[in-house]
């Protein structure tokens, strides 16, 4: 181990030492997690989950939820570009097609492909929580669920407050947005509307979005209706996004939207909500910018779908129950016009023997292009005492080939009408410690997979891949999370520590005839200290280790300081009143040659690249400063900067490495197979 690996692991468990919140505890104890049918309090339920509430957002500094998610262990991003580029989402060493993403427990699978997956997350300003759902969770879910899910509960309700946030930073970075509360004796909405511009790091990192979101809550006093809608629209350069051709000037345009409408019907025993959706996804892809007839690929693609999830409490326990109707459909220059319908039957009943909550549970699904596949499972736990919970959970899961998988094709790329379904069987055990102080859990996991799906060649001197049901991976795990609380200077201090480790066997696999490859976080250590030294001011220190099957270890230092100003001004109308202006900071840093945020920004002839110039990286930005005025200002009003933050990075790699798209091999042309 290097002197710099020593110092950082020294340093990573200096922080382990002390680690969470009081509030911390308390407030997750009071969660229900509402992503399955069964709603059951976080410490009662036999899963490794992960809670991020609106308070943890606030208090982070991050500016979206890509900043937020690589901060939990077990959870990989890989991102092409920065806030404006692409990101993958990976849970348990899973790919990106095998993740879920819910809103307001809306499924946004993309039957094109698992690269959009991020493109649906919404602003952290309309973030009530995120639920992290480790482990396969088909059974409660369905297909795609294949190695976790993660659940975007949005706000109900913002009490009658305007804010209005600024970002400015380096590369002529440039994002605003504004949100809206209302609410009235009846109904309560909640608008949104957002736009991130940049020139790019490096040529060709240019982005340009929108997003744009709407909930509406109505007939709050009789039968509440909820509506949600949104709305995004990305335009970014990607160079060298899916390609290994340096000559290529790459660019996508993607649009990603989504309107639900949902209701609750309650009675002391009887809870069933009945929802209706409709979700659109668009993707134009250039491979080279300035001339779209050389190559492009556009794909339109429409899933809608009803369900209706319902649970039943009696005396043997609690019984949930629902079905989901979907109706997918592309239409795509490369990938024809396809459809794809499919229905989804859950049943799981809880129930308590002696010391023992037991779930069973199933989930069958019918394809029509797959036909029927079934997902039994359990989860067994057990409250030794009032602080230690030990738990454990077995259950099929498996994923249904996209329409890329299926039908995809470019000079050097095939798709496969024949694969079959990924499926996988997938075990865990895990115990769980919460008190006033200290908080820590430890799960074990397993999965044995098959069919999954790659690309092949029959020999080297073929430049054609084509996909293929053929790796079979085993994967073992161990994830480990702590904390604890203590006090200095009479304020709350709080320290979180998780690892993770990762270990997969490809069976029966020829690497040199394979372009897909895993490259998994075979270590992962993520450190968080937050602060307060004085009243209205916090700091955050992050710091992560990470280190892959392929490639060399490399770290990664975040940090962020809050300035919370409280009654800045007590005012009339017509009194004078002084508003501060937001900051621009811009800090040059030095790195070395790669960073976890730029880890897959890589020219794919292996040269990596950086955000700045050469070896130098420039990433100290203010990150918003938010202004909050009551929507009634005929009376007496009160002006409040809520939060002002100063978010700073360093990333920087012990040695050079050299990476390209997380899934292509050095010197590969695909033009556009992964997407």
């Amino acid at each position: 181990m290097s002197l710099i690996k020593k110092i950082n692991f020294f340093l990573a468990l200096c922080i382990y030492i002390q680690t969470f919140s009081q509030e911390k505890i308390q407030e997750l104890d009071s969660i229900v997690i509402n992503s399955s049918r069964i709603n059951l309090p976080f410490n009662k339920n036999s899963r490794t989950i992960n809670i991020i509430t609106a308070k943890d957002i606030k208090n982070s500094a991050a500016t979206n939820v890509a900043d937020l998610l690589q901060q939990v262990a077990g959870v990989d991003i890989r991102r092409r570009g920065t806030g404006g580029g692409q990101s993958d989402l990976y849970i348990r060493g899973g790919g990106f097609d095998q993740t879920l993403l819910l809103i307001d427990g809306i499924k946004m699978d993309d039957a094109q492909t698992g690269h959009h997956t991020m493109n649906a997350v919404l602003p952290v300003e309309v973030i009530e929580r995120i639920e992290i759902i480790k482990g396969p969770a088909a059974r409660i879910f369905g297909q795609n669920a294949f190695t976790g899910a993660i659940n975007i509960v949005t706000k109900k309700r913002l009490k009658n407050k305007v804010s209005i946030n600024v970002e400015a930073g380096s590369f002529g970075q440039l994002n605003g947005s504004a949100t809206l509360g209302k609410e009235t004796e009846n109904s309560s909405i909640i608008a949104h509307v957002g736009a991130l511009t940049s020139d790019g790091y490096r040529n060709n990192s240019d982005y340009n979005n929108q997003n744009y979101f709407l909930k509406g809550i109505f007939n709050k006093k009789n039968q509440p209706i909820e509506v949600i809608a949104t709305f995004f629209d990305k335009k970014f350069g990607a160079e060298n996004f899916y390609t290994t051709n340096v000559t290529f000037n790459e660019y996508e345009e993607t649009q990603n939207s989504l309107l639900g409408v949902s209701t609750t019907f309650k009675s002391d025993k009887f809870k069933v909500t009945p929802r209706i959706y409709w979700r659109r996804g668009q993707d134009m892809f250039l491979l080279r910018r300035d001339d779209s007839g050389f190559y492009r690929n556009f794909h339109i693609t429409n899933k809608i779908g009803v369900e209706t999830n319902a649970s039943y409490s009696s005396d043997l326990g609690i019984t949930g129950f629902g079905v989901d109707f979907s109706r997918f459909s592309i239409q795509s220059n490369n990938l024809g016009e396809r459809a794809r319908t499919m229905l989804n039957v859950f049943l799981e009943h809880r129930f308590k023997l002696g010391a023992f909550d037991i779930t069973p549970g199933v989930a069958a699904t019918y394809f029509s292009d797959f036909k029927f596949n079934a997902f039994p499972g359990i989860d067994i736990g057990v409250q030794v005492t009032n602080k230690v919970r030990v738990y454990g959970n077995v259950g099929y899961t498996f994923r249904a080939p996209t329409f890329t998988d299926l039908y995809y094709s470019d000079p050097a790329t095939s798709g496969n009408p024949n694969l079959e379904p990924e499926k996988a069987l997938a075990q865990e055990i895990g115990v769980k410690y919460n008190d006033n102080k200290f908080s820590g859990s430890l799960a074990i996991f397993n999965r044995d997979s098959e069919d999954l799906i790659d690309y092949i060649r029959p020999n080297t001197d073929a430049s054609i891949f084509t996909a293929a049901n053929i790796a079979e991976v085993s994967t073992q795990g161990i994830e480990f999370e702590s904390g604890y609380k203590f006090k200095m200077s009479n304020y709350n201090q709080t320290i979180t520590f998780g690892y993770t480790y990762l270990n997969d066997d490809i069976l029966d696999q020829n690497k040199d005839l394979s372009r897909y490859s895993l490259n998994t976080l075979k270590h992962q250590f993520i450190s968080r200290f937050t602060s307060q030294l004085f009243k209205n001011v916090r700091q955050n220190i992050i710091f992560k280790h990470a280190e892959r099957t392929v490639g060399t270890s490399y770290n990664v230092w975040d940090a962020s300081l809050l300035v919370d100003f409280k009654e800045f001004l007590n005012s009339s109308l017509n009194s004078h009143f002084f508003v501060p202006y937001f900051l621009i900071l811009r800090t040059s840093l030095d790195s070395s040659p790669n960073s976890e945020t730029v880890s897959n920004n890589a020219n794919s002839t292996g040269e990596v690249r950086l955000f700045a110039v050469q070896n130098s990286l420039t990433l100290v930005w203010i990150s918003f400063m938010r202004y909050s005025i009551p929507i009634k200002v005929y009376k007496p009003f009160r002006i409040k900067t809520e939060i002002f933050s100063v978010f700073i990075s360093k990333c920087y790699e012990s040695e050079k490495r050299s990476v390209a798209h997380p899934h292509l091999k050095k010197g590969a042309y695909t033009g556009r197979s992964s997407n």
